[in-house]
């Protein structure tokens, strides 16, 4: 895919090349381009057809004055506004005008689109993240022609920096934008094609891809050991449940073991508090934080950092039969807590509580889930924050920092002592599932954490967040991909 070279020998087919606004003649790479090419680009310039405005895109032919065919600038604005964000922004942008073209193969001059802020290395991991996430397409159903597909197949990387550091950055960079694409694709297969069994089966394929530990609970092996929580959630459905673990470890010891657990709901219906026509479609979804966990678990396959990391996945559907779970119902969880159940619909608490259980039977010391759990966290945040919740301040700082290296914003929400009342407010059990409508998310999150307990814990709500309405440069309309990167850059730099 990646090819390094020092310097352009302008016979590429297709360059591209980044343009700050600035001043005066053209210099440097532009410079001796310009020369190329007759003075054209300044020409073109001061006309305003070569515009440096952000993420402006011109494509420029040569005619023949050079063996290079065509040259795309991208506006990069002024250099002093210029970050690691705005970089990926642009590189964004070109890659998807450059698939519309339906151009195989691209050179980029990487130099172009370094400045006081963003390095080479920075540059090369946000085009090689960014590259797989922009023209990522969604994989359907439908009939094709005999057409084979034209993708960007191979980049040329023209970089004066050190080749071995700029490989090293592509390397990251492309797993991260890998991972998050895997994720995507898990996100938008419909729920009687990805059931809990397929759900298994492709973890269990990840685990032999890279190496591994793995362990998949069947009913029977839920039901002796007491899983109660996802066992009622499962009453309702022919598919059976499973509880996906997988094992990375980096360290000789098992120890400082990151705990990453992941919402599987293949289907909802809501169960017996059913959910009206229009929110039901697009259930299909609500395993977005199984699918974040895994391809989190792609990119750390990818990378073997140093670090110890266990993703535990307990999945299922939630559906409406004569043996479903109801209203009113009392479930035992793993934990031994009792659960009153006053809400059906609010399943994928209760398979979180089993699943943060269970992680920590396998030695999880620090805890962050990811789940598509509640309406509550759209009306507060939107469709472009991710709520989150924590019990420690140490952990949600690096989460946090993550996050924002990412580019997936969070948004921290409060657990107080009112919020836990309301959560242990049941007459009949422990703990009650769905306390009320107000302050959703809060509850949800504040319910979870009773399962964590002491230890370190980062919740984060991603329903608004999992898919989006519109696509944009990044990628089309539907699954985001959202906290694998975040995941695994925690996990990357994670310390203890």
């Amino acid at each position: 895919m990646f090819h390094i070279k020092s310097h352009a020998s302008w016979e590429e087919e297709t360059i591209v090349i980044g343009l700050f606004h600035k001043n005066g003649p053209f210099s440097g790479v532009l410079g001796e381009l310009d020369r190329k090419l007759d003075g054209q680009l300044s020409e073109l310039s001061k006309e305003g057809d070569l515009s440096a405005k952000k993420k402006a895109i011109t494509k420029v032919h040569t005619l023949g004055k050079l063996a290079v065919k065509r040259i795309y600038f991208v506006g990069l604005g002024k250099e002093k506004e210029y970050d690691f964000d705005a970089s990926r922004e642009a590189f964004a942008k070109v890659f998807r005008t450059v698939q519309e073209a339906k151009i195989q193969s691209v050179a980029v001059w990487l130099d172009t689109f370094t400045n006081e802020n963003v390095d080479g290395n920075e540059a090369a991991h946000a085009l090689a993240e960014v590259l797989p996430l922009s023209t990522y397409k969604v994989q359907d159903y439908k009939q094709r022609s005999n057409e084979p597909e034209r993708n960007i197949h191979q980049v040329t990387v023209i970089s004066q920096a050190d080749e071995d550091e700029i490989r090293s950055s592509l390397t990251v960079g492309s797993a991260f934008g890998e991972g998050t694409n895997a994720a995507r694709t898990l996100v938008n297969m419909p729920g009687n094609i990805l059931t809990a069994t397929e759900l298994a089966k492709y973890s269990v394929d990840l685990a032999g891809k890279y190496g591994f530990q793995y362990e998949v609970l069947e009913k029977e092996d839920m039901e002796k050991l007491g899983m109660g929580a996802l066992l009622a959630v499962n009453k309702g459905s022919e598919e059976p449940p499973k509880m996906i673990v997988l094992k990375y470890q980096g360290k000789e010891e098992w120890k400082d073991v990151i705990g990453l657990v992941g919402k599987g709901i293949t289907f909802d219906t809501g169960g017996y508090s059913i959910k009206p026509k229009d929110g039901i479609v697009g259930m299909k979804t609500d395993m977005g934080g199984a699918a974040a966990v895994l391809g989190a678990m792609e990119i750390i396959g990818k990378l073997k950092p140093e670090q110890n990391v266990l993703a535990v996945i307990p999945s299922t559907d939630n559906m409406i039969s004569g043996n479903a779970f109801k209203p009113d119902d009392v479930i035992v969880s793993l934990s031994g807590k009792t659960i009153e159940v006053l809400n059906t619909d609010a399943e994928g608490r209760l398979v979180l509580a089993d699943g943060i259980t269970y992680a920590k039977h396998h030695g999880a010391d620090y805890l962050v889930d990811v789940a598509t759990l509640t309406g509550g966290v759209i009306i507060a945040l939107g469709t472009h924050t991710t709520g989150a919740m924590t019990n420690d301040e140490a952990l949600f700082e690096q989460v946090l920092e993550a996050s924002h290296e990412c580019g997936e914003p969070i948004w921290r929400l409060p657990i107080t002592k009112k919020d836990i009342e309301k959560v242990r407010g049941s007459k009949m059990a422990d703990l009650n599932n769905s306390p009320g409508r107000e302050g959703h998310a809060i509850m949800a999150g504040t319910f979870i954490g009773e399962f964590a307990e002491g230890t370190p814990w980062v919740h984060l709500d991603i329903a608004g967040t999992a898919t989006s309405s519109k696509g944009d440069e990044f990628g089309p309309a539907g699954a985001t991909g959202v906290m694998a990167r975040t995941l695994a850059a925690l996990v990357e730099r994670f310390e203890a």
